[in-house]
């Protein structure tokens, strides 16, 4: 069996889940369930990231120490994996003790390979990004210098240990070069090899300024970086530092790191930099998306637009707002959400165009064939739209390999478009008056197609796709990839259907 390793980033616990975890989390979780559904064995990883500066000021503002801040605000991104119904294989905590012996471990190696030296660090740090900006990466905004990403910077001065970072630049450089698919989109391959290309300095990789973090072996005064402790995550999810453990020799290195494209720094330069120098294998790629906007607007608490994913799934439905946000954008782009778009995706894509390509077919055969899947006499027409939708599988597969979700589902409702036209030439309801055997050939081809469509969603509207299952009683083990060249068998008893996408109707508020 084929394994396959996939990671959310963990998530900083500084604020509640938003639009954009929920979004990371989804294309994880849709990939997970496709690879299963494929025959692979998976490891889905998501987690919280619970350790810095940031964390440790967040709880002192709220009077509370950081382990009871990181328990409430961890919980809540436990919560939204449950509400999105992801199908994550391990939630990690980089507060738990599994965690801190792996980091400590890797610093261990990093130090025993020659890479790790004490010495002082002098610049720029912004507590917000947990990062370190030169001089030149500044930008001035009224007299006030500031990160490139608008977060206040201080001028840090202390002692601290340094990682090598400046002797990886050929590697990595010739990773990039050796390895096209390393980095995606093209967009931001481009933006890491360009500041690598600019020159690497070494990474202080400690700080002694505050206490909340993993404390480096020897050295109980310095506290890891949190990028360090934050990336190591990966590793302590398989058992790391048993190298020998079954689960880390199965699934290491990671299929696909997925990240939002303002830490694939972090990911791209300074993570397989650290594994090369502690002798690790490498992941095989890592993809960055874009961000959302809310109505044309930058989502800012300021501005109080923040798209919170509960009120999305309450307002329209789970798998409503699954589909929305993977079909809506061309993943790695950036994207705006609009409340218009939210309501014509459920309304059209899934009432009208598959909702109601289901519900009018099986009635028709619950109220004309006594509820039993008829027996058909296909022709080349039936055939040919139901070996479509077959071969709709290998491109959904190419695409999501490629991380091209809206295009895998372009592809699915392309098939979905032309079933709808094949109910309307075939014109079942008129065959009843004329012909009872083709209108049961037509309707058997509809239950078919229902059936591959309903195999061909699990991953991304799964409770949907099941109930679209459950209408023409397929069994739960027939369901997944390899099944789909089966044919639907005849002389089955269904149902009287039910509505699976209900149309979306503006409440009056008034």
């Amino acid at each position: 069996m084929n394994n396959y390793y996939i990671t959310t980033p963990i998530y900083y616990v500084n604020d509640k889940p938003h639009i954009g975890h929920a979004y990371t989390s989804l294309a994880c979780d849709i990939l997970a369930r496709f690879k299963r559904l494929d025959g692979f064995d998976v490891h889905f990883l998501t987690g919280t990231d619970e350790h810095g500066q940031k964390v440790e000021k967040s709880a002192q503002a709220k009077n509370i120490n950081p382990q009871e801040f990181t328990d409430n605000v961890s919980q809540n991104f436990r919560d939204l994996a449950d509400l999105m119904n992801f199908s994550n294989d391990d939630f990690i905590r980089t507060t738990e003790n599994r965690h801190k012996q792996a980091c400590q471990k890797l610093w261990q190696e990093l130090e025993k390979n020659g890479h790790i030296y004490l010495d002082k660090y002098s610049g720029w740090y912004s507590v917000r990004d947990e990062a370190y900006y030169t001089e030149s990466e500044l930008i001035d905004k009224e007299g006030k210098k500031l990160a490139p990403t608008g977060a206040e910077v201080e001028w840090v001065e202390e002692e601290s240990y340094f990682f090598d970072l400046s002797k990886w630049q050929d590697k990595l450089l010739k990773l990039y070069d050796e390895n096209p698919d390393f980095i995606a989109p093209k967009s931001r391959r481009n933006e890491v090899i360009s500041f690598v290309k600019d020159g690497l300095k070494d990474l202080s990789v400690s700080r002694t300024a505050f206490s909340w973090g993993v404390k480096v072996p020897n050295n109980d005064k310095h506290i890891m970086y949190v990028w360090v402790d934050a990336l190591t995550n990966y590793l302590t999810t398989l058992g790391y530092p048993d190298e020998k453990n079954k689960k880390f020799e199965k699934y290491w290195g990671a299929d696909l790191h997925m990240v939002g494209k303002d830490i694939i720094r972090f990911h791209a330069v300074y993570w397989p930099a650290l594994l090369m120098a502690s002798g690790l294998d490498l992941p095989k790629r890592i993809f960055a998306h874009g961000w959302w906007t809310n109505e044309g607007e930058k989502i800012s608490k300021s501005l109080g637009n923040v798209i919170d994913p509960v009120d999305l799934v309450e307002k329209y439905g789970l798998d409503q707002t699954r589909y929305f946000l993977m079909r809506e954008i061309s993943f790695g782009n950036d994207g705006d959400f609009s409340k218009q778009a939210m309501i014509s995706r459920t309304n059209s894509d899934l009432a009208n165009d598959i909702g109601n390509f289901c519900q009018r077919s099986l009635s028709m055969v619950f109220k004309n064939c006594e509820g039993i899947i008829p027996n058909p006499n296909l022709n080349d027409g039936d055939n040919e739209i139901i070996n479509n939708a077959k071969q709709c599988l290998e491109t959904v597969r190419l695409n999501l390999d490629k991380q091209e979700f809206n295009k895998a589902l372009e592809s699915i409702w392309k098939i979905v478009g032309q079933a709808n036209k094949y109910v309307d030439d075939n014109a079942p309801w008129a065959l009843k008056n004329t012909d009872l055997d083709r209108m049961g050939t037509v309707l058997y081809t509809c239950g078919e197609l229902i059936r591959i469509f309903g195999i061909l969603l699990q991953p991304f509207i799964p409770n949907s796709a099941s109930k679209m299952l459950d209408l023409i009683a397929i069994p739960e083990e027939q369901r997944t990839f390899k099944n789909i060249n089966n044919s639907l068998q005849s002389g089955v008893k269904i149902d009287k259907p039910q509505v699976i996408f209900p149309r979306y109707v503006e409440q009056d508020d008034g």
